[in-house]
C-alpha cells in the first residue's frame, strides 16, 4: 500500500498549510500530499477563507523538494482548458516533475452561482470536461496543437515551456459515475481517485472501471486506484488505519489520508509510525 496526505485550505493560513506540507516533505511513507479547488469553505462558515488551489499549489512546489503534489481535483469548468494546461506545465517546472494533474468536471453551484460562472447541465459538462481534458493532453504533449471540439477550439496553438514529466503529469480523474467518468478514467487518467464510504462500494466501482478500460482496450493496472480516509480528531487514529488497511485489502493502492482541519505538523509523526506496518 502508498499513502498519501490532504489537508483542507478552508478556515486556516496559508503558513499553516505550507508548514504541514513541509513537515510531510520529511516522511518518505507520504507519497504526495493534496488539497481541493475552491474558492468557498465546504464546511463550517460558508463566508470564511478558502485559499485558491493553484497559486498555493505552486507555492507548496517551491517550499518542498520530495513530495508529489496535487489538486484535488480541479473543477474543469473554473478555467479554460488551454490556461489550466500552462498552468500545470508552469507548475511542473517550478516543483521539478512533481505535479500530479488533478482534474474533474466540477459541480460546487453555490460558487459559480455567486462568480457567475457557467455550471451547465450535467450532460454537456462532461461533453466539455472530455473535450477539455484531450485539449489539455494535447498542449501538453504537441509542439503545436489543433482541437476541434464542439465546446473546444485550439488552432495552432502552443503551451511552452513544457512540462519537465513526459509525456505529461499524471492525470487523475476523480469522481464515481459509472457512465462518463469511468469512461473517462479509462481513457485519460494515470491516477482514479473516489470517495466512498465503504471498500464494498468501492469494489463494485472498481468492476465497473474494469468494464470501461476493457472497452477502450487498456489495461486497468495503468490506472492506479485511490480513496480518501477522513482521520476524525475526536476519534483515536487506530480508526483511521484500521479504514485505510481494509480498502488495501480490497485492492486500493493509494490511501490518501484526509487531515483534520488545522492540523498541526505534529500529527504527522505518530501517523507516519501506525501507517508504516501496512507499507
Amino acid at each position: 500500500m502508498r499513502f498519501a496526505i490532504k489537508t483542507r485550505p478552508e478556515h486556516t493560513t496559508w503558513q499553516q498549510m505550507r508548514d504541514v506540507w513541509v513537515a510531510a516533505d520529511q516522511f518518505e511513507i507520504f507519497e504526495s500530499a493534496w488539497h481541493w479547488d475552491h474558492f468557498y469553505p465546504l464546511s463550517g462558515d460558508m463566508q470564511g477563507p478558502n485559499l485558491e488551489a493553484w497559486t498555493t499549489l505552486a507555492a507548496l512546489a517551491q517550499a518542498t523538494s520530495r513530495i508529489r503534489l496535487g489538486c484535488q481535483v480541479t473543477g474543469m469548468i473554473y478555467r479554460h482548458p488551454a490556461v489550466l494546461a500552462n498552468m500545470a506545465a508552469t507548475t511542473d517546472i517550478i516543483s521539478n516533475g512533481r505535479l500530479e494533474l488533478g482534474i474533474g468536471a466540477g459541480w460546487n453551484e453555490m460558487e459559480t452561482a455567486a462568480y457567475g460562472i457557467e455550471l451547465y447541465g450535467l450532460k454537456e459538462r462532461f461533453d466539455r470536461f472530455d473535450e477539455g481534458t484531450q485539449a489539455m493532453i494535447a498542449l501538453l504533449t504537441e509542439k503545436v496543437a489543433n482541437f476541434d471540439g464542439k465546446y473546444i477550439k485550439l488552432t495552432e496553438a502552443y503551451c511552452n515551456p513544457k512540462p519537465v514529466q513526459t509525456p505529461h503529469p499524471p492525470i487523475t480523474i476523480g469522481g464515481k459515475g459509472p457512465k462518463r467518468t469511468l469512461r473517462a478514467v479509462a481513457r485519460w487518467a494515470q491516477q482514479w481517485n473516489v470517495i466512498v464510504p465503504d471498500p464494498q462500494e468501492w469494489k463494485a466501482l472498481k468492476d465497473v472501471l474494469v468494464q470501461r478500460c476493457e472497452e477502450v482496450g487498456r489495461d486497468v493496472n495503468e490506472i492506479t486506484c485511490s480513496v480518501n480516509v477522513r482521520i476524525d480528531p475526536d476519534s483515536p487514529l487506530d480508526k483511521a488505519v484500521a479504514e485505510a488497511a481494509a480498502y488495501g485489502e480490497a485492492g486500493v493502492d493509494l490511501v490518501i489520508m484526509n487531515l483534520p482541519l488545522d492540523a498541526p505538523p505534529s500529527v504527522l509523526e505518530p501517523l507516519a509510525k501506525a501507517l508504516a506496518p501496512l507499507a
